[in-house]
């Protein structure tokens, strides 16, 4: 009798993204982490190359998703303007599950340290988005009950065929973003009041350092392996993807401690002007 083959970790990846409920989102990256850790489960070992094949990851019937113009400017002075700056972070922190277990199904032939940190930052964001939910609750809402929009996953689209190219723009662009305006949020929440959300987005800022950071690792890494400069890359891949536009300020220290050099936030700085 031919015993059976357990599963990969990619394949279980793949499944984190494709399922469709909250609950089954989560308790599959509990489990998929668990097993990793546990030397369950094997890397595959076929080559460097990228899943070509992409489509929209599982998610629930809710929210609804819009363009981002079209989603409405709301007061924190009001529980509900309260309650929609949460969803909306609760939001950015489920696709990052999404994000963080693509990364790990698509791009194949990384080194196994590589896969560590994505499955770490997959369950970051899982927990975040538990303490999120959680607040939303406290909040008489649940996630959902806002709409909101798909850019962090139109990135991941433009970026299947490319482990270098999504680690320079979904980390260290689109995430990177929240390193810059969370503490502005901090500081209006703080203002308004609301400490319980004020203490779940300071973990999630200094946690999402972390996060930041090893996308500056794994494109360090895969520039190397490349024979490309980080830093004409990067700027090259801005202007490619992005038409140079970004945008400002910037969290200088957090961004620094998160891998940027001095001379990527420089050229940062001038595109943003």
């Amino acid at each position: 009798m031919v015993a059976q083959r357990s599963p990969s970790l990619h394949t279980l990846a793949a499944r984190c993204v494709d399922a469709t409920t909250i609950a089954d989102k989560l308790a599959l990256t509990a489990e998929v982490a668990a097993r990793f850790r546990a030397g369950e489960l094997a890397i595959e070992d076929d080559g460097f190359r990228a899943i070509p094949d992409i489509g929209a990851p599982g998610r629930p019937e809710r929210p609804r998703l819009v363009a981002p113009r079209d989603l409405p400017q709301r007061s924190l002075g009001s529980d509900e303007g309260r309650a929609a700056l949460v969803h909306a972070v609760a939001h950015i922190e489920f696709n990052a599950i999404n994000l963080a277990w693509d990364a790990v199904h698509r791009f194949r032939g990384m080194p196994a340290d590589y896969y560590s940190d994505w499955v770490d930052v997959a369950v970051d964001e899982a927990r975040h988005f538990g303490l999120l939910a959680a607040r939303l609750a406290e909040l008489g809402h649940e996630y959902g009950d806002f709409d909101a929009h798909d850019g962090l996953w139109e990135m991941a689209v433009k970026t299947a065929g490319s482990c270098l190219a999504r680690m320079a723009l979904v980390p260290r662009v689109l995430e990177a973003r929240g390193l810059d305006v969370t503490p502005g949020m901090i500081a209006r929440l703080r203002s308004a009041g609301d400490k319980a959300t004020v203490a779940i987005l300071e973990v999630i800022l200094r946690e999402e350092v972390a996060h930041v950071a090893a996308g500056s690792r794994w494109f360090a890494w895969c520039c190397e392996r490349e024979g490309r400069d980080p830093e004409t890359t990067f700027d090259a891949l801005i202007r490619e993807h992005l038409r140079g536009a970004v945008r400002g300020p910037f969290n200088i220290d957090a961004r620094l401690s998160a891998g940027f050099s001095e001379a990527e936030l420089a050229r940062l700085n001038e595109l943003a002007a």
